[in-house]
């Protein structure tokens, strides 16, 4: 029975992912109906269709390949310069010549297409879908809060390590250890400064490297308490903005107790901010990342376990949170939705890159559009016209080339040597 409900636990993450994707997409097509652009196409998944339907002008559906989705919005690109010559101009005129066949007349005429849009307009219909995955984070992370809770760490101590090195090498007392401190004190203070967060304090003891830390704690039956001075030692410990990378501080041997607590609207969104700025320095090691998740796989070694997933690698681990017997119920449920909460974090910071094909190089395009435009208007010249975003579409191919390869890279690891989380 346990076998499936995990498949079940995963294939409904995987259609909640899907669901994202489709919103994400929404996102994009309401505000771009909205601004008058010609919508004919509007799909989740890639290839062959699986099924469709025509309302008006737009086709809905879905198509075999679950890995993402589309609108398509005519007019993204506007005509090309004439004299233009070579390779490039060759790629561009390609791209223009796809979307060809959805330009009428009438359409150019009464202002549809993409391109003839209000910078404004453009912003909005491009910044609709990661907004839209931004919403979904931001109302799963603010119901598992108000509902469960939210787990976070105190400055009450729950263990204290023996030895900095686990047997069989010699035993080693920590700077904590050391120290004299005990499961139960609460740190209020590290060399006479006083902390008020458990990553306050983190931050602080790191900061110190090897030089001397002085505990002062609340010790029950006792009140406040000044420790000996000790020295601190360096160790590879995880980065406090990038989870996924290690790094060489200041160590003390300790580690926190963990309340829940409810938060609300404010609490939430500093939750998230905090998990956008790890999401963003992940992103930086991306390529890398896939690069070593790939020449792990052909070679046999491990996964590295801080390493990149795909949507099935999402789902796996789902699925694993569903059927753990290490988490309450409620638990679980919080635990299962906060993963699809973070998904949706992430594909919305993804989507913002100022490349194309992400939404973000559209969005990048008409901010230069306009930058232009309001700079020829205050020298007083001549009108730059339109930017040509088709230019850009030599990027979008080795951007989507490489997403390509690293999906396929992450989907097949993911299923010969899939990341435990647990």
């Amino acid at each position: 029975m346990t076998g499936v409900w995990a498949v079940l636990a995963g294939l409904g993450f995987f259609a909640l992912i899907m669901a994202s994707i489709a919103l994400h997409e929404v996102g994009h097509l309401v505000p771009a109906k909205l601004f008058g652009v010609k919508v004919p196409m509007y799909f989740v998944g890639f290839g062959q269709r699986i099924w469709s339907v025509r309302k008006g002008e737009t086709e809905y559906g879905i198509k075999w390949i679950l890995l993402g989705g589309y609108v398509r919005l005519v007019g993204m690109y506007p005509p090309g310069r004439p004299g233009r010559r070579g390779r490039l101009a060759e790629l561009a005129d390609r791209a223009r010549e796809a979307e060809r066949d959805d330009i009428t007349e009438t359409d150019i005429r009464t202002g549809r297409l993409f391109y003839q849009k209000p910078t404004w307009q453009k912003l909005i219909i491009m910044a609709g879908g990661p907004l839209m995955n931004i919403l979904l984070a931001f109302l799963i992370f603010l119901g598992i809060n108000l509902a469960y809770g939210h787990q976070q760490q105190t400055l009450a101590i729950a263990t204290v390590a023996d030895c900095l090195e686990a047997a069989p090498a010699p035993c080693v007392a920590p700077p904590a250890k050391q120290a004299g401190l005990q499961p139960g004190d609460t740190v209020v203070a590290l060399n006479g400064q006083a902390v008020s967060s458990w990553r306050e304090l983190v931050t602080l003891v790191r900061a110190q490297g090897t030089g001397e830390i002085t505990f002062t704690v609340e010790r029950p039956g006792q009140g406040r308490v000044t420790l000996p001075a000790v020295h601190g030692v360096l160790r590879q410990v995880i980065d406090l903005n990038d989870p996924t990378k290690t790094v060489t501080a200041g160590f003390a041997g300790i580690s926190s107790q963990v309340t829940t607590v409810r938060v609300g609207p404010v609490g939430t969104l500093k939750d998230m901010w905090t998990l956008t700025t790890q999401s963003v320095s992940a992103l930086g090691t991306f390529p890398a990342k896939v690069f070593m998740t790939g020449y792990d796989l052909v070679t046999g070694k491990p996964r590295d376990a801080t390493g990149p997933l795909s949507v099935v690698g999402a789902s796996v681990a789902a699925s694993e949170i569903a059927t753990t017997q290490r988490f309450t119920p409620a638990s679980r449920i919080a635990s299962y939705f906060s993963l699809l909460g973070s998904v949706n974090l992430f594909v919305a910071i993804l989507n913002l890159i100022p490349l194309l094909p992400f939404d973000g190089g559209h969005i990048a395009g008409a901010l230069w559009e306009a930058l232009r435009r309001g700079l020829a208007r205050l020298f007083r010249r001549p009108d730059p016209g339109f930017f040509d975003t088709a230019r850009l579409v030599p990027v979008a191919y080795v951007v989507a080339a490489f997403l390509a390869i690293a999906g396929v890279i992450l989907v097949v690891a993911d299923i010969v040597s899939p990341i435990r989380i647990l």
